[in-house]
């Protein structure tokens, strides 16, 4: 049967490049992996990842490439040309799938150090609530976190007092052993000691055999000015332990931050209610604000509105990427009298008829309202 087309296989143009070469490949070997595909459709899976893997091995080789493009699949036929087609084995394989070789095999996350499988240690968070005020002006704080020590019953061995650890028997305390999938074999993690390369007979009773106790730390941490809810502050190598001399992982502390009982943040804007009486809402007059950083005056005019906002512009708070800091914005609630003496009543009623007497000028948005429910309940 003629074999067809290296470039038809790889699914590319004969003018690809080698990078398009190399992620068709890609492509081709993870969807059709003997590890991916069982049962029925394994054996034409085979059958497609053995025609990928010869013509990426021919296409991705520049001389091999040239003379498969004069001579076809004569110019790379070994009886003839003495230059295999299958000549590079494993090697090419490996060099266009190594990126996402871990994946596939079980061994992301580790790296050999040693002969052994190294992993990167777990991350923590850490949930911390501030105030306000210390969320804008920044602050040191201590914080109690997990720490982990060697422990001092096995000296960090893992083993009981007394007792030795001891190579793995089934990877010879390489932490990796040779697995055979079908035509090629590929390296693996140790199942018999997770990558460790040893083996401990009888576990230190008080570490459990890992080589560590938990215990607790207090961790110096400065929170920057101008932090904001949710943000995560991350303090390098504060995480759990990496495993055979791994890296530790981060410390992630979040922010949280505790609801204010005068303001309400949005970004790096203030925003605050400011009850006013009835009166000072007729007359007018200067009041004072509450701010961050003390307080402040605002001047009323005379008829303010409920619901009317006035902006203090510079009285918010400078976020950690701002070069100036935000409004406070006030909201006036006009505050409607409660418990009126019978003296009181009779005032307002006074006052509420001599209102009557003046007109639409005194309430000209309750007088509009009032033409548009007529002209409503009339149509």
């Amino acid at each position: 049967m003629a074999k067809k087309d290296f470039y038809e296989t790889l699914g590319v143009p004969r003018n690809a490049s080698e990078e398009d070469i190399k992620k068709a490949y890609r492509k081709l070997a993870m969807k059709y992996h003997p590890d991916r595909n069982q049962g029925e459709a394994a054996k034409a899976a085979e059958e497609k990842f053995k025609e990928a893997k010869e013509a990426y091995e021919i296409l991705s080789d520049a001389s091999k490439r040239a003379a498969y493009d004069q001579y076809g699949h004569a110019g790379v036929d070994p009886n003839m040309r003495g230059a295999g087609a299958g000549g590079e084995g494993f090697g090419g394989f490996a060099e266009a799938f190594g990126d996402i070789f871990g994946d596939v095999f079980g061994g992301a996350g580790g790296r050999q150090r040693g002969g052994r499988q190294v992993f990167r240690g777990n991350d923590i968070s850490y949930a911390m609530e501030v105030s306000l005020e210390e969320a804008a002006a920044g602050k040191d704080a201590q914080i109690r976190i997990p720490s982990w020590d060697d422990c001092r019953s096995c000296s960090g061995t893992g083993a009981k007092p007394g007792t030795k650890v001891v190579a793995c028997t089934t990877c010879h305390g390489q932490g990796v052993v040779q697995m055979r999938q079908g035509f090629f074999s590929v390296q693996q993690t140790c199942p018999q000691c997770r990558g460790n390369g040893k083996l401990i007979p009888e576990p230190c009773v008080a570490c459990h055999g890992v080589g560590k106790t938990k215990t607790n730390k207090t961790l110096e941490v400065k929170i920057p000015g101008g932090i904001d809810d949710g943000m995560r502050i991350r303090s390098t190598g504060n995480g759990e332990p990496g495993t055979n001399g791994g890296p530790a992982g981060d410390l992630y502390i979040e922010i949280r931050i505790k609801k204010h009982e005068i303001f309400e943040r949005d970004g790096d804007d203030l925003h605050c209610v400011v009850p006013i009486s009835f009166p000072r809402a007729a007359l007018g007059g200067e009041i004072e604000v509450p701010t961050l950083g003390g307080k402040a005056a605002i001047d009323i005019p005379e008829g303010t509105q409920a619901g009317k906002q006035f902006r203090l512009r510079g009285k918010g708070i400078k976020g950690l990427r701002s070069s100036y800091p935000g409004d406070l914005y006030c909201h006036i609630a006009v505050e409607t009298p409660v418990k009126l003496t019978e003296h009181q009543r009779k005032i307002l009623k006074d006052f509420d008829e001599s209102l009557k007497k003046g007109g639409a000028k005194h309430t000209p948005t309750e007088e509009g309202w009032t033409d548009k429910l007529k002209n409503f309940f009339s149509a």
